[in-house]
């Protein structure tokens, strides 16, 4: 069985960046921007896809805190969209404090 995914990914300086392109050339990914790579993966029918990538993409790339893997997937077979952090966590968006939103206390 297949499933399509997208991997964003930040490993840092320093990071194991060989071993990641090596294994999304392996799996002939496409890339889709800065970081972002579009794939499919392949895997045995009653496995789950998603803990079976997490699993390999942690034994393949030497990961380190700080290190981000998140994929974005259709889930199952609807049409929603979603995304989830394979490694590591959300960070502060290095936009913020940049908008021109007015507060309440701007407009007085």
């Amino acid at each position: 069985m297949k499933k399509r995914y997208w991997l964003s990914y930040d490993l840092g300086v320093g990071g194991d960046y060989a071993h990641l392109y090596q294994w999304l050339d392996d799996r002939k990914a496409v890339p889709c921007g800065n970081n972002v790579a579009y794939f499919t993966y392949e895997y045995q029918p009653g496995g789950n896809p998603d803990t079976l990538l997490k699993e390999e993409l942690e034994q393949k790339i030497a990961l380190k805190p700080g290190n981000i893997l998140y994929v974005i997937r259709q889930k199952g077979d609807e049409e929603k969209t979603v995304g989830t952090y394979i490694y590591g966590k959300r960070q502060a968006a290095p936009w913020t404090g940049y908008g021109s939103v007015a507060t309440e206390e701007d407009d007085e």
